[in-house]
């Protein structure tokens, strides 16, 4: 029999997604592994891949669909030998996962059991249930909605309802017709605002949503605390620019140094690779670094997994390729979730020092600014040296001040020592 392709949880939180586009069309075979569509989800836009092979019969849930529920059949399968006659009613999606007209509707109720005009009633403190296409539908016929029985759940009056009251006779004094609400100003056009300056609204995608419910979560309910750190990198500067010189294999930068710089002082403070839990702090025995990426969508954090055991190199080369996959919300679920300390490094934008909101559930986050030059005392004299702020913020419930600043030292060490982060 047919196979529905289900609405896929693709990450812990998810409970709702955006069916982006579709990559294939009904009629279109497909094997296990070929992409299909891409979805949206509260992270980030990432491919959906076929588990079964067949043949597209119907799609259920448009392209640029909002609200699709986890476990939602988005899309109809059919396997070999089937065709899409065999195709039978699909579930209703959960409300806010299309629209009522795009639903199969109840088969209308034969005349001869049309619901008879009753008094007007009362519902619910005067609130008649009824869904905006009933509404609009009563409105054209010039029914009046208290003359109806709702069918749907809890007495809701759904479009059946309005169908069989039409056929069936039941007809009011017309209403008198809502006043047509003025048309929504188009989207990311500019809005004309008589107390300030015109301004244009642009909507937020699933994933700037969940980044404004989090980072407000941890804000409010992680007590933060912050350590500030100057480190001297003209020595970094100088490995880095003499190792980017000896190979064209790869390219160096300094964040690749302060993620390497970040897992090894972990490993020698292991008590900052924590985050917070109400039985227990749990300690990561391993050493996972996300690092904060820019996308057009906001930011997200892909992890380089057990940084402590990887070169100078291989940093690189895997921070590239995850920052591009982020880019282009091409990151798979297990190369964004997780992460036991979070690198935020905004020194590339000229920014001189910041402090970053924890990324919860994890205990710490570093915020990177830029190097530059500054007069610093060198052997009691006045000089001048590269210097780069870091600050990093804490979550006091896990990481004490003293393990905040034990770990900065250990950071500070291994940047202004960067021979001893080739060891």
């Amino acid at each position: 029999m047919p196979i529905e392709i289900l609405m896929p949880a693709l990450s812990p939180t998810m409970s709702e997604g955006t069916l982006a586009r579709w990559l294939k069309k009904e009629g279109d075979a497909v094997k296990s592994g070929d992409v299909i569509a891409e979805i949206e989800t509260d992270k980030a836009t990432m491919e959906f891949e076929a588990v079964d092979e067949g043949t597209i019969g119907k799609i259920l849930v448009p392209g640029g669909t909002a609200g699709v529920k986890v476990n939602q059949p988005i899309a109809v399968l059919l396997e070999e030998g089937e065709s899409a006659a065999t195709i039978t009613s699909p579930r209703p999606a959960p409300a806010g996962g299309g629209r009522e007209g795009d639903m199969a509707p109840p088969a209308p109720v034969p005349a001869a059991h049309a619901p008879t005009p009753t008094p007007p009633r009362e519902r619910a403190g005067d609130r008649l249930f009824a869904s905006p296409l009933a509404r609009r539908l009563a409105a054209q016929a010039g029914l009046d909605l208290k003359l109806v029985t709702g069918s749907g759940p809890h007495g809701r009056i759904v479009k059946a309802d309005i169908e069989a009251a039409v056929k069936g006779g039941v007809k009011a004094a017309p209403v008198a017709a809502p006043v047509a609400a003025p048309a929504p100003a188009p989207v990311a056009a500019p809005v004309d605002n008589p107390f300030g300056p015109a301004y244009e609204e642009i909507p937020n995608s699933n994933v700037r949503k969940v980044i404004a419910r989090r980072l407000t979560e941890a804000k409010s309910t992680i007590p933060h605390f912050y350590l500030t750190i100057d480190c001297r990198i003209d020595e970094l500067l100088r490995i880095r620019s003499e190792l980017n010189g000896r190979s064209d294999s790869y390219k160096l930068s300094v964040n690749d140094f302060v993620v390497r710089a970040v897992a090894l002082a972990l490993r020698k403070v292991p008590a900052a690779n924590a985050s917070w839990g109400e039985e227990a702090i749990r300690r990561y025995t391993d050493v996972d670094i996300s690092v904060a990426v820019a996308t057009p969508n906001g930011l997200i954090t892909p992890i380089v997994r057990k940084a402590d055991g990887k070169g100078l190199g291989a940093i690189s080369s895997e921070m590239k390729e995850l920052a591009a996959k982020a880019r282009d919300g091409k990151l798979k679920p297990e190369e964004f979730q997780g992460g036991g300390f979070t690198v935020s490094n905004l020194g590339m934008y000229g920014i001189r020092e910041f402090a970053a909101i924890i990324n919860p559930p994890q205990g710490c986050i570093l915020a990177v600014g830029a190097g530059e030059q500054r007069p610093v005392v060198k052997d009691g004299a006045l000089a001048v040296a590269t210097v780069m702020t870091c600050t990093l913020s804490v979550d006091h419930r896990v990481v004490d001040g003293a393990v905040g600043a034990e770990f900065l030292a250990a950071f500070r060490k291994l940047v202004e020592d960067p021979l001893s982060m080739l060891l």
